[in-house]
């Protein structure tokens, strides 16, 4: 356990237990947060805030299973982005990430973090209503309401912030240990009734959310159906009702409104896109716990035309066949997808990766960098293009083409992971330090961050050019933390 993880659970054991002892004492008053700064003072700035969301983007990778999936997180992006751009109000950078869990929710932290849960996906039955979900994610943070209720942070440091908003909206699942989740739960879903999800926030996310949507094409009727689907599931099921409906309580007040505001649009009926149906696709294999059941579940779908997309169920069959290692079947299914969708990433990286298992190295390297010619700029293509190069004995290759990769996504701590293990297996000490540098850069520790460059520019043999390019991102580091020393944003 790292120091920082110790300290959440201990900052999580007595900021819930104080929440216990306020409860017991006046369980009929509403939740008080501690003064965090008066409405006059002036809302986080946006550097801090970054700097907040990183600090936040690591507890949530602490906690939650982050799917670091090129194509899913593909496709949410590439959604996020289509809402972002009928957004008038949204500005700076958004990061949209899918949680591998069965969870029907979303949330947004600080810094435009965006997490959708794989349940959220599964659940939404059009792209219209998982789009709505997001376009009011986008909307909390286009009107800072998470930054509204933590004004004046010049009293709390980063990291004790970002546990603060991680409890709010994480709830439970910030402590993996079973009494630390319940004294978070209790915490949490107080913190959320006064901060994250008041009645007006939740109403102003809803009508704006409802206008992105609508502007980017999409059935502005989406939301309202969505949470009165949900709401009916949670009369249906009592206390298992969607963790969407406990974090957004939903009512006929809301969703009432939610038709008015969409009234002011009209329907607009817009088909789900290929991408959709196939990460779905892709999500519902994955939640077999058992390759032969995910085999014989879509098997059974295709034979029995349960589905709502064939081309989908083909691409779910496949990848429970590859699952299975009955890659030649998987192969037969692939090659059938090809010939409707030759240029599509998901079946042209799927057919390599069965071309590479069947010892067709050669063939599957190619496939993948005649794809690449013809779009450069597909970074999905570009990682398997990578990761092939490794599985081939090409580690330095495979750097140099992730290297391009991450000019292109800066800041990802899962390609520089890959990164990592790329100069690990080239053999190249220096690099391999710098990227577990930048890996853990990206995920908010700075510190030991800066210890992978001090040990990287120690290696023999290092390059000249690329001695001065880590002394420069350490000279650039060591100023953030006499920065944050100054601030005392990294004591607790």
């Amino acid at each position: 356990m790292t120091p920082f993880t110790h300290w959440i659970r201990r900052s999580l054991f007595a900021t819930g237990a104080l929440t216990l002892v306020c409860l017991s004492q006046a369980s009929a008053q509403s939740f008080d947060l501690p003064d965090m700064g008066s409405s006059s003072d002036a809302i986080l700035s946006t550097g801090a805030e970054s700097r907040l969301g990183k600090a936040f983007m690591r507890s949530v990778r602490e906690s939650l299973p982050v799917l670091d999936d090129p194509l899913l997180t593909s496709y949410i992006e590439s959604l996020g982005r289509a809402l972002l751009a009928a957004d008038r109000d949204a500005t700076g950078s958004f990061t949209f990430f899918v949680i591998d869990e069965p969870v029907v929710n979303a949330f947004a932290g600080p810094g435009g973090y965006i997490g959708v849960y794989a349940g959220l996906i599964l659940a939404a039955e059009t792209e219209s209503e998982l789009a709505a979900v997001m376009a009011h994610e986008i909307a909390h943070v286009t009107q800072r309401h998470l930054m509204r209720g933590v004004e004046d942070q010049s009293k709390l440091a980063i990291p004790a912030t970002a546990l603060l908003i991680a409890a709010a909206i994480l709830g439970a699942q910030v402590s993996s240990d079973a009494g630390m989740a319940a004294i978070a739960g209790i915490q949490a879903a107080a913190i959320q009734r006064q901060i994250n999800f008041t009645r007006d926030n939740e109403k102003e996310a809803d009508h704006l959310g409802i206008t992105t949507l609508a502007q980017a094409g999409y059935d502005p009727y989406a939301m309202a159906g969505f949470f009165e689907r949900l709401a009916r599931s949670s009369r249906l099921y009592e206390n298992n009702a969607p963790e969407f409906l406990r974090t957004h309580p939903v009512n006929a007040n809301r969703i009432a409104d939610a038709l008015g505001r969409a009234g002011d649009f009209g329907a607009r009926q817009r088909p789900d896109s290929l991408r959709f149906q196939l990460a779905r696709a892709a999500l519902r294999e994955r939640a077999y716990s058992r390759a032969e059941q995910s085999v014989a579940h879509f098997g059974n779908t295709l034979r029995e035309g349960r589905h709502r997309n064939e081309t989908a169920e083909r691409y779910g069959y496949a990848l429970a066949l590859e699952r299975a290692g009955k890659f030649a079947e998987a192969q037969a299914e692939t090659t059938r997808l090809l010939a409707a969708h030759p240029s599509l990433t998901e079946f042209v990286t799927l057919n390599a990766r069965l071309d590479l298992k069947q010892g067709r190295a050669e063939q599957a390297l190619k496939t993948l960098k005649q794809a690449i010619s013809l779009s450069s700029d597909n970074w999905p293509l570009r990682i398997a293009y990578a990761e092939a190069l490794m599985s081939s004995g090409k580690p330095t290759q495979a750097m140099s083409e992730l290297s391009a990769v991450a000019r292109l996504r800066p800041g990802n701590s899962a390609l520089y992971g890959l990164l990592e293990q790329s100069a690990m297996r080239a053999g190249n000490q220096a690099a391999t330090h710098r990227f577990r540098a930048e890996k853990l850069y990206a995920e908010g520790d700075l510190e030991p961050a800066i210890r992978q460059l001090e040990v990287a520019l120690r290696q023999r043999d290092i390059p000249y050019a690329d001695a001065a390019q880590i002394q420069a991102r350490l000279e650039t580091w060591k100023e953030e933390k006499s920065e944050q020393k100054k601030r005392g944003k990294d004591r607790p």
